[in-house]
């Protein structure tokens, strides 16, 4: 059975009431003081707590799709994504760096071989919002042939509430830029990796929040502003795109699709389509039902015309929630928008899938940024 079957979970619950009863009825039996029944006890005991947390842990996982299959759960997915690409139907700087961090790449900790992370708090003029980032320049914004080239430059964002560091401790992003660029596959490109939650705790989900946080605002105009004016990266459009996992990866779409003349590209790994209403997000709309629509990018497509950019989405058969929203973002994709998709066989809602996507999609994130 697969580890998101209902028999499985209907199985694990069965499992754990019976050994419960089990235990029950025979706890009397085991009474004694000896080193038999002590055993007895202590093994009735682990039992119903095994098949307790078990039956719990599929149920989660059914609910929110951390893995899509034992494979997945056991690190053994490996299969990498590949994309497909579809043809659509009809001056100054407010930055304050922090300090920098080595790079450890094929060994090297000089900035001319791996590239360097700078750690920098970004502050807003337009919203208000100061938030910390960190910057990955890569080897060839040190190297002397490239002291005069403005690079392309990508916004790297978290999902909700995400940490800036797993970035690149865990889906290493940087190191996956290095060793693209190392086979010929990649240009180099400045990556500014934040979470989205900059108006911490609440999840903004990256709107301009009436009477609240200008988070749009915010990655739209004050950080290109600040990012530009203190690293050599280019200044318009066709040079920036966002790559988000989860809530970033919505993000990454609504904030591209809203703002052209920000962004040209980006990148939705496990995205939604719109932004959820619960507690830790509040009203965020204002209980204005236009701003709403506006912000759902389902609706977006079928009422108001296509921007001209690039749009990469990524979803899995078994394992993720928002797969039969993706195939239909991908249908209602209209010109001069283009889609493209990674569509795993099987991968649940985490870093091990977004790992495996994450190569092939920065690949093409950076075919597509010019200076």
């Amino acid at each position: 059975m697969g580890l998101t079957s209902k028999k499985l979970l209907i199985l694990a619950v069965v499992l754990a009431v019976a050994f419960f009863v089990l235990t029950v009825w025979l706890w009397p039996r085991l009474s004694g003081r000896s080193w038999r029944p002590v055993l007895g006890r202590v093994g009735v005991l682990l039992l119903t707590q095994i098949s307790l947390f078990a039956a719990v842990g599929l149920a989660a996982n059914n609910s929110f799709g951390f893995y899509a299959s034992w494979a997945d759960l056991l690190g053994q997915e490996q299969e990498p994504g590949v994309v497909t690409n579809y043809t659509s139907g009809p001056d100054g700087t407010r930055l304050q760096k922090l300090g920098a961090e080595r790079f450890n790449v094929d060994g090297s900790s000089r900035p001319q071989v791996a590239g360097r992370i700078e750690k920098v708090l970004l502050h807003g003029e337009k919203s208000g919002i100061s938030s910390p980032a960190f910057v990955y320049l890569p080897p060839q914004y040190f190297q002397r042939a490239h002291a005069h080239k403005n690079f392309p430059a990508a916004l790297v964002l978290t999902g909700y509430p995400g940490t800036a560091e797993a970035l690149y401790k865990k889906l290493h992003f940087p190191q996956t830029q290095h060793a693209l660029h190392g086979k010929g596959k990649m240009q180099p490109m400045v990556l500014v990796m934040m979470r989205p939650t900059v108006a911490p705790p609440r999840d903004t989900e990256c709107v301009d929040v009436p009477g609240g946080p200008q988070t749009e605002t915010f990655f739209t105009q004050d950080l290109r502003h600040d990012i530009a004016g203190h690293f050599r990266v280019g200044k318009d459009a066709k040079s920036w795109g966002v790559i988000g996992d989860s809530t970033g990866g919505y993000c990454a779409l609504k904030m591209t699709m809203r703002h052209p003349e920000s962004y040209s590209t980006a990148v939705a790994l496990s995205g939604s389509y719109k932004a959820p209403l619960d507690a830790t997000t509040g009203d965020l709309f204002g209980g204005d039902p236009q701003l709403e629509r506006e912000n759902n990018l389902l609706w977006r497509q079928r009422h108001l015309p296509a921007p001209p950019v690039n749009l990469l989405v990524t979803s899995s058969k078994q394992g993720e929630g928002n797969f039969h929203e993706t195939l239909k973002f991908i249908q209602q994709t209209k010109s001069p928008s283009r889609v493209s998709s990674i569509i795993l066989d099987s991968g649940g809602h985490n870093f091990n899938t977004w790992r495996r996507e994450i190569p092939a999609a920065m690949e093409w994130l950076g075919g597509r940024l010019k200076v």
